[in-house]
């Protein structure tokens, strides 16, 4: 048990299950396979970490795979969406993008289940982003106006591991920017911002975004990892990972995701009390 004391409004104490390491470097590690392989493993990890009566699959017409859900209920009506694409390029093995990411659902899940939640959580490892946000458009546009009314976030992962947490500012909501901030900020985290859609690139956030949904979207793409041509290529693989970076990342993840869940009481003051 991981247990942080926060001296703001929005939550006294921050309590989750810390993963060990051994485990998100073990679930990172079975990253092979076709994309139709990563959802049948997403799912069993899934399983593993506590998701069996509450996992199902999305049919999403013209996918390879379907998008793979689990549900953590909390006590209110009110949602946060975590997100992550699951599939590959056939030329590339997708271990940093974006298994590195899918991966981490189910540890996520697991870290945050055992204490009581206002928000329901809903996990998604979404189908074919690299056909063009697939998935995540079908998962989007299928929302009711009132489950969208309920969303009070979607927090999507893509590309991690590669260097220190940055958010791709341009495309993520300012106050969930923000919240983040405060976060790695509580734990002496290293997080910047950085902007990467002049090179061409899209992510599972902006379905959401298209249905005003707030979002967020977390990566670790740097001029470096551009320059080095990993994404998209045969180079992205596992020794392309930073592993003590990905555990830092999977932890302030953790804990983002339990400040959200009081943050939307009090925003502004949560982001502004004295760690």
């Amino acid at each position: 048990m991981f247990c942080l004391a926060v001296g703001s409004a929005a939550a006294e104490t921050l309590r989750f299950n810390r993963v060990s390491r051994e485990t998100i470097e073990a679930r990172l590690g079975e990253y092979r396979g076709t994309n139709g392989v990563r959802e049948a493993t997403l799912k069993r990890l899934f399983v593993e970490a506590g998701c069996g009566d509450h996992l199902s699959e999305q049919r999403v017409i013209w996918a390879e795979a379907p998008n793979v859900i689990c549900v953590l209920p909390g006590s209110s009506d009110r949602v946060i969406i975590v997100g992550a694409h699951f599939d590959r390029v056939p030329r590339s093995l997708g271990v940093a993008d974006n298994w590195s990411g899918a991966s981490l659902l189910p540890s996520l899940y697991q870290s945050i289940k055992n204490e009581p939640r206002q928000h329901t959580y809903i996990f998604i490892g979404f189908t074919d982003e690299e056909k063009g946000l697939v998935g995540s458009r079908f998962y989007a546009r299928h929302m009711t106006r009132e489950q969208i009314a309920a969303t009070d976030a979607m927090v999507n992962m893509d590309t991690l591991g590669l260097a220190p947490t940055e958010v791709w500012t341009n495309r993520s909501d300012k106050s969930l920017t923000r919240a983040i901030g405060y976060v790695a900020q509580l734990i002496n985290a290293p997080i910047s911002g950085l902007n990467f859609e002049q090179a061409g690139y899209s992510t599972d956030s902006e379905s959401f975004g298209a249905r005003k949904v707030p979002r967020i979207t977390v990566h670790s793409l740097t001029q470096k990892s551009e320059d080095t041509g990993i994404l998209h290529t045969s180079k992205d693989k596992l020794s392309a990972m930073n592993l003590d970076t990905y555990y830092d990342t999977y932890h302030l993840m953790a804990l983002y995701l339990v400040f959200l869940d009081h943050y939307f009481d009090e925003p502004e003051t949560a982001t502004t009390g004295t760690p």
